[in-house]
């Protein structure tokens, strides 16, 4: 009986205790050497987020990221269907609104 295809590429360790830092923002920037993400979270109705983590890569490192994010976002729709992008003039815009107030009950 055949073993599955494992991935290939470096074993990958994580640390013990590391603790996942979730983000619903990420400001990306650049120089000609480096892509800089700095990786936020922010709640709805606030005017500033606190940076949680920042990854510096080189161009090709993010352009990689790129090319394997795709391929995930992909095999996410394939198995769980699309993700719809908002339909508002920015994404900033739909995530960060003010919350919205349910009308009130009729008579």
């Amino acid at each position: 009986m055949a073993n599955p295809a494992q991935p290939t590429g470096p074993k990958i360790n994580v640390p013990e205790g590391m603790e996942p830092a979730y983000a619903n923002l990420a400001r990306i920037s650049h120089s000609p050497a480096d892509i800089v993400i700095d990786f936020a979270h922010i709640l709805p109705g606030e005017t500033s987020a606190n940076i949680r983590s920042r990854v510096v890569m080189t161009p090709l490192s993010a352009k990689l990221l790129l090319h394997a994010l795709t391929e995930n976002i992909a095999r996410y729709e394939a198995a769980f269907g699309e993700i719809r992008m908002p339909s508002n003039s920015s994404l900033a815009e739909n995530l960060f609104r003010p919350p919205h107030q349910p009308e009130p009950p009729k008579e």
